[in-house]
């Protein structure tokens, strides 16, 4: 099939092969990829209708037995700059975030081997009594997998008893690349392609919507990058439970890890193959906090159809070495100077206009 007739049959929402996908990542014209990406976007939702979500990022801890090399903001065991928040400071900081409308918050952290599940269970349980009007879009799989080999109990079972406690969705954080070769070299003590597979699958079998993601840019071929967007679309062909793919790129500059930013071409010729190969996953998030706003802004016409969260405190990416921040009103005036309509909603979906500013 001619280059061309290829664009052209994804544009259409033809699916692609996992051959198909990696020729068009590498040989396609990168506005005629994003052209295909932006019609079969406008295709899937014909409106003007751009999404947000007000959120928080509460990150509880920076203590971490995995030692990430790509990562900047873990402290190892008994490090003297690790820290844990108290309960008081998680609830205080959540409280903050609600009174500015946040409707979703993500509590999340090292894998701190000094905290045990009950100590979530209690925290979750307060938030969901002391703010009843927030979603607990909380911890990564490292986190998950991390309780179930201090409690010994499977990561199922830990799954059960938190959402008993309140978590509510399970975020896409941790899945950096599913290819092993390159989770040895940026993460080895992190767990398998697999097994953060086998995770979203549990939760999402056990009623809970997750999210997924791609942190591109370290040392993965491109090729690479396109077996990780196969990994997502096979379990989603399976379970059909992820919302939102969010790809963002490596930050290096505080990194042990070290190595080269990505560039602005290459954020967007990855969201173009992601709304293009991921035929069966709804939403496709501009991730702007690594890129920056007016990058965010042009993922717009790539695929995205949606702006992510106003992210009220984040520290990881932040303690990387990105400066990115936006408010409410920046990302709606975002929003339409590009031609579109901002419309929040909440981590489901859920449309919730009425809460959208008068910055039209």
């Amino acid at each position: 099939m001619s280059l061309a007739s290829l664009i052209d049959r994804a544009a259409g929402g033809g699916r692609l092969t996992y051959e198909e996908g990696v020729r068009l990542y590498e040989e396609a014209p990168l506005h005629e990829l994003g052209a295909a990406a932006h019609h079969r976007r406008m295709t899937m939702y014909p409106t003007d209708d751009v999404t947000y979500v007000i959120d928080t990022t509460i990150n509880y801890t920076n203590v971490c037995n995995v030692h990430c090399t790509f990562c900047a903001f873990f402290r190892p065991e008994r490090h003297g700059e690790g820290y844990t928040m108290s309960h008081d400071d998680v609830i205080g900081r959540a409280r903050w975030a609600a009174d500015q409308g946040a409707t979703q918050i993500m509590i999340q952290g090292g894998v701190n081997p000094d905290l045990k599940l009950e100590w979530f269970e209690r925290l979750f349980t307060r938030v969901r009594s002391e703010l009843p009007g927030v979603d607990i879009h909380s911890l990564s799989v490292s986190e998950i997998v991390g309780l179930a080999h201090v409690e010994n109990i499977t990561t199922k079972a830990v799954l059960e008893r938190l959402r008993a406690a309140g978590l509510k969705s399970l975020p896409g954080a941790g899945a950096e690349i599913l290819v092993e070769r390159v989770r040895k070299r940026i993460s080895a003590r992190k767990v398998k392609p697999e097994s953060w597979l086998g995770v979203m699958r549990e939760a999402q079998n056990l009623g809970m919507p997750t999210t997924a993601t791609m942190m591109f840019g370290s040392i993965e071929t491109n090729a690479e990058r396109v077996a990780h967007l196969d990994a997502v679309r096979s379990l989603q062909d399976e379970t059909g439970g992820f919302t939102a793919f969010i790809p963002w790129y490596y930050v290096p500059f505080k990194t042990p890890l070290k190595g080269k930013e990505a560039t602005g071409l290459e954020y967007l010729r990855v969201l173009a193959i992601s709304r293009l190969f991921l035929d069966n996953v709804p939403h496709l998030q501009a991730s702007w906090l690594t890129p920056g706003l007016k990058l965010g802004q042009l993922a717009l016409f790539y695929g995205c159809d949606d702006m992510g969260g106003t992210i009220l405190e984040e520290r990881v990416v932040h303690d990387a070495g990105s400066t990115n921040e936006a408010t409410r009103k920046q990302l709606e005036e975002l929003v339409i100077s590009a031609g579109f309509r901002p419309v929040i909603r909440d981590t489901y979906w859920n449309l919730r206009p009425q809460m959208a500013l008068a910055t039209a």
